[in-house]
């Protein structure tokens, strides 16, 4: 039997759709709303696109509010379908890295290519397979286990003198692909040891001990690193 909810072609929303999905899921779990003017600065697209598809998300159901200043939020039904992609999305990456060899930089974008076409039987396969995985390649939590996470705090909020160890770089980081080639290039990765040994206000800017090198990072990327 099925861990999860069944999904017919019919039911399943759009690529589209999958896509706002995806990062509604992360505005919402983040920031408890999700903003037009937000949406289309991550997803790259102009107010005008965004307007008009919320109007058919919250028309097919998978959004309710009113789509403006308010912001809207998921309904039942597309919170259940925004969990299903980004499940199959990360199940992806995983067998990605794992099974066929793709390299670390490339596995987010060859994910987001195939995300879309994974059935419900092998998205089961796929957690069979992967044992189970509470945490994508990134260290992004699985939907439904966020609360193992919650503990991990942004690096650009530590002080100088703190250490830790690196566990995720969040899903808006993921889609930097020089801030992702930054980080894998100088050890930033899960499980790397962190320690700050300064931290500089007026520049924006905090220097790193990463194993035998010394980082520089600005605190606008640091954001996005997680650091138990």
């Amino acid at each position: 039997m099925s861990h999860f909810p069944e999904q017919t072609e019919q039911s399943r929303p759009t690529h589209t759709v999958e896509d706002y999905l995806m990062t509604m899921h992360v505005l919402e779990r983040d920031h408890g709303e999700i903003v037009a003017a937000r949406l289309a600065e991550i997803l790259q697209v102009t107010p005008a696109t965004v307007a008009m598809t919320l109007k058919r998300m919250q028309r097919d159901n998978w959004i309710a509010g009113r789509g403006r200043q308010e912001g809207v939020h998921l309904t039942a039904t597309g919170r259940a379908a925004a969990d299903s992609v980004v499940r199959r999305h990360m199940l992806i990456e995983w067998l990605l890295l794992k099974v066929l060899k793709v390299p670390f930089l490339q596995i987010h974008a060859e994910a987001h290519n195939l995300e879309h076409a994974i059935s419900p039987l092998l998205e089961e396969r796929l957690v069979d397979i992967l044992h189970n995985p509470k945490f994508c390649p990134h260290g992004n939590p699985f939907p439904g286990c966020e609360a193992a996470a919650q503990q991990w705090k942004p690096l650009a909020e530590l002080p100088a003198g703190a250490q830790g160890v690196m566990r995720r770089l969040h899903e808006f980081g993921e889609e930097d692909q020089a801030l992702l080639k930054f980080l894998h290039d100088n050890g930033l990765m899960p499980g790397a040891g962190i320690k700050v040994l300064e931290v500089l206000t007026f520049n924006q800017t905090m220097t790193l001990q990463v194993g035998e090198k010394q980082v520089m990072l600005g605190f606008a990327p640091a954001r996005y690193v997680y650091v138990e």
